[in-house]
């Protein structure tokens, strides 16, 4: 079999069974870690302008847009909630690849739960967290097979491969046959799109939520026999060879039914791109180890790895998205705040006199011999003492985890903002209970924003 024809296979003949328990597990840890993200910013501008615009052009209101009042068709619904969901920063990431996985697969999963609540076609939390396994695992597979050239070339790789994720998981609940799902991913192919020019402004989080409803279309005209190409990955003219100056396809098929991309999911624990994680966990550490006063740092020297000026290089800071991708505020908040919450990374933040004091007295080196996952910090103080801390291993990657309290306490931050406490804790529950749940749809319920 072709590698399209393999991948539509696996997600078509998958059982329930086929998948072990500790997968499940971290897809309950995932689905909590994105419903936290999606209520956490489902008051953000760039959903409110979105659903200012958009929403008169939807169809029949049968599904709930995540942490909102307004009801829309399940497709936008898709779009809202992918917006929502990545417009902080704070969703997960595939440290190998960049792909912030959840969004694209998880967005358009409850869009389609809430649009069938109480239906015959109602989704059950075992039918719900198996689709959710398969799509991630399909997004992530093809990802690895083009990356870093295709992320290289300036393709947002979480876009761009999720809305095969997106097309995969509603295929699986739609129960298409393996001709079906092969045509979902041709239609998932063609409309494949997002650049990463877009970082630091509301396209940014557009991008995820167009692939989740892409992804959605593709599976519903693939459930209606609309064809497409069958060498969607292979082709000389598919998906891989188009987006990728050099690919690997034996990579999206090592191992299929085996290892879960699951297992190499990681939580952030600061709302902003990854690749500053480490710089912000360093900086923090110094602090607290130090006990520094801000004013008296003379300037602060960041060895990183070369990835991470390549995409948070941004000093001249003109508002609050920006700030996520720049390694000068990474330093900033770090040193002077000691954390990268949703308060780290506003407008009121980047104003803050003493953040603009300390990213003009940072300077970012770019050295090939720090991974991604580490950071050389050097602080001099206007006494001329010297601080120096390498970090090994940044806070919520892969080898430093985020505990279930702590997806807790993080998920408690974000939707506080949005919904009341009680409201909050009832739904925290209700989604690391979804593997019991009869229909998912139910849940989506529990996030209707209701005036506090």
């Amino acid at each position: 079999m072709s590698v399209t024809e393999t991948l539509a296979s696996f997600v078509v003949e998958s059982r329930p069974q086929d998948i072990p328990t500790l997968t499940y597990d971290e897809a309950r840890r995932a689905l909590v870690n994105y419903m936290g993200c999606a209520i956490g910013g489902a008051k953000e501008p760039a959903l409110e302008n979105a659903l200012a615009v958009l929403l008169p052009f939807t169809g029949k209101a049968t599904a709930q847009v995540l942490g909102r009042s307004e009801t829309c068709d399940p497709l936008y619904a898709s779009l809202f909630n992918g917006i929502g969901s990545h417009v902080h920063e704070y969703d997960d990431t595939l440290p190998k690849n960049y792909i912030h996985p959840s969004i694209p697969v998880a967005s358009a999963l409850f869009a389609y739960a809430s649009a069938n609540r109480g239906t015959a076609q109602a989704v059950s939390g075992q039918e719900f967290l198996q689709a959710f396994i398969l799509g991630f695992d399909i997004e992530s597979r093809i990802g690895n097979a083009v990356y870093p050239s295709h992320y290289e070339a300036g393709w947002h790789i979480t876009s761009t491969t999720g809305v095969f994720g997106a097309a995969a998981a509603i295929g699986k609940l739609l129960k298409l046959d393996t001709q079906q799902m092969i045509w979902a991913f041709g239609l998932a192919a063609t409309q494949a799109a997002g650049i990463r020019e877009m970082f630091g402004s509301m396209a940014k989080s557009f991008q995820p939520g167009r692939a989740a409803q892409n992804g959605y279309t593709a599976a519903l005209l693939a459930q209606n026999n609309f064809t497409a190409g069958e060498q969607v990955l292979e082709g000389p003219r598919g998906f891989a060879a188009v987006t990728a100056l050099e690919y690997d396809l034996d990579k999206a098929i090592d191992q299929l039914g085996k290892h879960f991309e699951l297992h190499d999911n990681a939580y952030k624990p600061y709302a902003c791109g990854l690749v500053v994680h480490p710089t912000i966990d360093a900086c923090s550490q110094i602090r607290e180890a130090h006990n520094i006063d801000p004013l008296t740092i003379e300037k602060i020297e960041v060895r990183v790895a070369p990835l991470v000026l390549d995409l948070c290089n941004k000093k001249d800071l003109q508002r609050a998205l920006q700030s996520k991708y720049s390694i000068y505020h990474a330093a900033a908040i770090g040193l002077a705040r000691g954390k990268g919450g949703l308060r780290e990374f506003t407008d009121e933040a980047i104003a803050d006199p003493v953040l603009s004091n300390l990213r003009s007295r940072t300077h970012a080196v770019a050295d090939d011999r720090i991974t991604e996952d580490q950071a050389d910090v050097t602080v001099e103080l206007k006494s001329g003492e010297p601080i120096h801390f390498f970090l090994e291993a940044s806070l919520g990657n892969i080898e430093r985890p985020l505990s279930n309290v702590q997806l807790d306490e993080k998920f408690i931050d974000q939707a506080t903002l949005v919904l009341a406490q009680a409201q909050v804790e009832e739904l925290l529950a209700a989604t690391w209970a979804i593997g019991s749940c009869d229909d998912v749809g139910s849940i989506v319920s529990l996030a209707v924003h209701k005036e506090k």
